[in-house]
């Protein structure tokens, strides 16, 4: 079992808090989040994101949506 249970929102907001650190981008695909949770866990998130109809090769963008900004 995963240390972190990971639904969609988990993950969701993991690539947002990577994105906005400018760790990664919006225009990277899916898998680059692999690099940044531990292996033995990304098995679960692979399931959770095919659940969820996400491939590997979609963006980032897609996964987490569009942004929005307070001081608009």
């Amino acid at each position: 079992m995963p240390s972190i249970q990971y639904s969609l929102d988990v993950i969701q907001d993991e690539a947002r808090q990577l994105v906005q650190k400018g760790v990664i981008s919006r225009q990277q695909p899916i898998y680059t989040l692999c690099q940044y949770i531990p292996a033995r866990e990304w098995v679960w998130i692979e399931c959770e994101l095919e659940k969820c109809d996400f491939l590997l090769r979609d963006r980032i963008g897609d996964l987490i949506g569009r942004e929005e900004w307070d001081n608009d």
